[in-house]
């Protein structure tokens, strides 16, 4: 699953300043074209109690992008951290992020929306908590919209809050469910993986079964299958699909092919592809080359009803802490040569 590179348009859109570091980007595209990320910084490193979430907004062509501000830091010892910027069917643009605070032991998902998102300016509501009825539980990817209209978010999760911010080999991974455009959501699923099982994204087969994938440490990533919509899930197993336990991306375009953004190294965070599947993941071919440095990682994407992919990434969160936009076609990916 190696792959060249072919001709796309990057754009280096933030870098950490005076900040000690950042990373972890979401990226979403408004119904006029403007442009939206969002991502974390705070405190010296990540984890730790000051971290916040950082936006930032571009007019539509992708080149030239705001300073970014801080939109949501919560009060006192609670950090906020892995933001995702998504667009549901009605336009409406959600923030979901989690927060945690170890001296609470509180571990939870919160999400804030928008009618407004074609405004550089947009009149955000209050932040809610997603109950869950979990004790710890964190999410970073885009939900999926089911066929049946229902929305699936993947979590992660655990039975017991930790002592510290992670929980380790008893993470287990789920879906909040809504059936009413958010309002309410049902939790579902606990699906043992390798451990560092977490970050899971999932996909609706042409054939009608949810496939979930999930990051771990076992060199692979894992997967898992739901006949039901999500209420109940397969045993895991591990795929053929290469990754050193770090975020990865896969959506359904609208071609109906499946993109996957991955790193095909079992041990190192070296080198972002862009894939391309035809037959529902059975197989992915040549990939692109999105990033050929060290230290790369954590791609999110969306695709414009024009067919451009806006796909970004981080790299050297404590150095630079680059931000880096790339935008690309399908038929580049086509065009990739293996190698």
């Amino acid at each position: 699953m190696r792959g060249t590179i072919a001709l796309m348009h990057t754009t280096l859109i933030s870098t950490k300043s005076s900040r000690q570091w950042q990373g972890i980007p979401a990226i979403e595209r408004a119904a006029n074209g403007r442009l939206w990320s969002a991502f974390f910084s705070g405190g010296p490193k990540e984890p730790d109690a000051d971290n916040y979430i950082l936006l930032t907004t571009n007019e539509g062509d992708g080149r030239s992008w705001a300073d970014p501000w801080p939109v949501v830091d919560p009060p006192g010892r609670t950090r906020a951290y892995d933001p995702a910027l998504w667009h549901d069917p009605s336009g409406r643009l959600w923030l979901f992020y989690n927060q945690a605070n170890l001296e609470e032991r509180d571990f939870s998902v919160w999400a804030m929306t928008c009618e407004d998102s074609h405004s550089p300016a947009p009149t955000w509501s209050e932040p809610r908590r997603i109950e869950l009825g979990v004790p710890f539980a964190f999410r970073l990817n885009k939900p999926t919209v089911l066929s049946t209209g229902e929305w699936l978010l993947p979590v992660p999760w655990a039975r017991s809050a930790p002592e510290g911010w992670f929980v380790g080999p008893g993470q287990l991974q789920g879906v909040a469910l809504s059936a009413d455009a958010g309002a309410s959501w049902s939790f579902h699923g606990a699906i043992e993986a390798p451990n560092w099982a977490l970050e899971n994204m999932i996909v609706e087969r042409r054939d009608g079964k949810l496939w979930m994938l999930i990051r771990t440490g076992a060199g692979v990533l894992w997967e898992s299958f739901s006949s039901d919509r999500g209420r109940t899930w397969t045993e895991s197993a591990p795929t053929g699909i290469v990754n050193p336990g770090v975020r990865f991306f896969i959506r359904r375009l609208a071609s109906g092919r499946l993109l996957l953004i991955n790193t095909p190294n079992p041990k190192a965070r070296t080198s972002l592809f862009a894939y391309l599947s035809d037959d529902d993941g059975a197989a992915f071919g040549p990939g692109l080359l999105l990033d050929g440095r060290e230290r790369v990682s954590y791609p999110d994407a969306v695709q414009t009803p024009g067919g451009e992919i806006y796909a970004m990434h981080d790299c050297d969160r404590g150095g630079p802490g680059e931000i880096v936009l790339n935008v690309f076609t399908e038929e580049e990916i086509l065009a990739a040569s293996p190698r």
